[in-house]
Protein backbone atom coordinates (compact mmCIF):
# COMPACT_ATOMS: atom_id res chain seq x y z
CA UNK A 1 0.00 0.00 0.00
CA UNK A 2 1.04 3.57 -0.48
CA UNK A 3 1.32 5.90 -3.46
CA UNK A 4 4.53 7.57 -4.55
CA UNK A 5 4.50 11.31 -5.23
CA UNK A 6 5.35 10.84 -8.91
CA UNK A 7 2.40 8.50 -9.32
CA UNK A 8 0.07 11.03 -7.70
CA UNK A 9 1.41 13.71 -10.06
CA UNK A 10 0.64 11.55 -13.11
CA UNK A 11 -2.85 10.92 -11.79
CA UNK A 12 -3.69 14.57 -11.13
CA UNK A 13 -2.17 15.80 -14.39
CA UNK A 14 -4.44 13.40 -16.31
CA UNK A 15 -7.48 15.42 -15.21
CA UNK A 16 -8.97 17.72 -17.87
CA UNK A 17 -7.66 21.28 -17.74
CA UNK A 18 -5.60 20.62 -14.63
CA UNK A 19 -3.19 23.45 -13.94
CA UNK A 20 -0.52 23.47 -11.29
CA UNK A 21 1.46 26.18 -9.61
CA UNK A 22 4.54 25.43 -7.57
CA UNK A 23 5.67 27.45 -4.61
CA UNK A 24 8.62 26.90 -2.33
CA UNK A 25 6.85 24.39 -0.07
CA UNK A 26 3.84 23.05 -1.98
CA UNK A 27 2.11 22.69 -5.34
CA UNK A 28 -1.46 23.81 -5.93
CA UNK A 29 -3.69 22.02 -8.45
CA UNK A 30 -6.49 23.96 -10.11
CA UNK A 31 -9.16 23.59 -12.73
CA UNK A 32 -9.97 26.86 -14.50
CA UNK A 33 -8.38 28.84 -11.73
CA UNK A 34 -10.11 27.13 -8.80
CA UNK A 35 -8.09 24.98 -6.39
CA UNK A 36 -9.02 21.36 -5.79
CA UNK A 37 -5.78 19.95 -4.39
CA UNK A 38 -2.36 20.54 -2.89
CA UNK A 39 0.84 18.51 -2.63
CA UNK A 40 3.45 18.91 0.12
CA UNK A 41 6.46 16.84 -1.00
CA UNK A 42 8.35 17.25 2.28
CA UNK A 43 5.65 15.38 4.18
CA UNK A 44 4.39 13.18 1.31
CA UNK A 45 0.87 14.46 1.87
CA UNK A 46 -1.83 15.89 -0.36
CA UNK A 47 -4.81 18.07 0.46
CA UNK A 48 -8.05 17.34 -1.39
CA UNK A 49 -11.39 19.11 -1.49
CA UNK A 50 -14.29 16.92 -0.31
CA UNK A 51 -17.81 17.34 0.96
CA UNK A 52 -18.14 18.01 4.69
CA UNK A 53 -19.75 14.59 5.12
CA UNK A 54 -16.89 12.83 3.30
CA UNK A 55 -14.29 14.77 5.28
CA UNK A 56 -15.85 13.66 8.57
CA UNK A 57 -16.24 10.05 7.43
CA UNK A 58 -12.67 9.71 6.17
CA UNK A 59 -11.11 11.20 9.29
CA UNK A 60 -13.31 9.15 11.64
CA UNK A 61 -12.66 5.91 9.77
CA UNK A 62 -8.87 6.15 9.37
CA UNK A 63 -7.30 9.04 11.32
CA UNK A 64 -3.84 7.59 10.65
CA UNK A 65 -4.34 8.28 6.92
CA UNK A 66 -6.67 11.30 6.86
CA UNK A 67 -6.83 14.49 8.86
CA UNK A 68 -8.88 17.64 8.67
CA UNK A 69 -7.10 20.37 6.74
CA UNK A 70 -9.80 23.05 6.92
CA UNK A 71 -13.38 23.75 5.97
CA UNK A 72 -14.46 26.53 3.63
CA UNK A 73 -17.63 27.39 1.77
CA UNK A 74 -19.41 24.16 2.63
CA UNK A 75 -16.47 21.95 1.74
CA UNK A 76 -14.15 19.96 3.98
CA UNK A 77 -10.57 19.62 2.85
CA UNK A 78 -8.63 16.55 3.98
CA UNK A 79 -4.93 15.87 4.27
CA UNK A 80 -4.07 12.45 2.86
CA UNK A 81 -0.87 10.66 3.94
CA UNK A 82 0.28 8.97 0.74
CA UNK A 83 1.96 6.05 2.49
CA UNK A 84 -1.40 4.95 3.94
CA UNK A 85 -3.60 4.91 0.85
CA UNK A 86 -3.82 2.76 -2.26
CA UNK A 87 -3.93 4.11 -5.79
CA UNK A 88 -7.58 3.21 -6.45
CA UNK A 89 -8.87 5.08 -3.40
CA UNK A 90 -6.59 8.06 -4.05
CA UNK A 91 -7.83 8.17 -7.66
CA UNK A 92 -11.45 8.27 -6.49
CA UNK A 93 -10.79 11.03 -3.95
CA UNK A 94 -8.76 13.09 -6.42
CA UNK A 95 -11.42 12.77 -9.09
CA UNK A 96 -14.10 13.79 -6.58
CA UNK A 97 -12.05 16.86 -5.58
CA UNK A 98 -11.80 17.80 -9.27
CA UNK A 99 -15.55 17.19 -9.82
CA UNK A 100 -16.46 19.40 -6.85
CA UNK A 101 -14.46 22.21 -8.44
CA UNK A 102 -14.78 21.85 -12.22
CA UNK A 103 -17.35 23.93 -14.13
CA UNK A 104 -20.41 22.18 -15.52
CA UNK A 105 -19.21 22.02 -19.12
CA UNK A 106 -16.24 19.86 -18.05
CA UNK A 107 -18.51 17.55 -16.07
CA UNK A 108 -20.41 16.47 -19.18
CA UNK A 109 -17.76 13.83 -19.92
CA UNK A 110 -15.60 13.47 -16.80
CA UNK A 111 -12.78 10.95 -16.57
CA UNK A 112 -13.30 7.81 -14.50
CA UNK A 113 -11.14 6.63 -11.60
CA UNK A 114 -10.06 3.68 -13.74
CA UNK A 115 -8.82 5.97 -16.52
CA UNK A 116 -6.82 7.95 -13.98
CA UNK A 117 -5.19 4.84 -12.54
CA UNK A 118 -4.03 3.92 -16.04
CA UNK A 119 -2.63 7.41 -16.70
Amino acid sequence: MGVEIERFLRLVRALPECEHKESERYTTFRVRGRAFGYLWPDTATVGLKQTLWEQAALVAERPEVFEVQFTAGGFGWVVVHLEGIDLDELSELTLEAWRLTAPEDLLAAPPTPVSLVRA
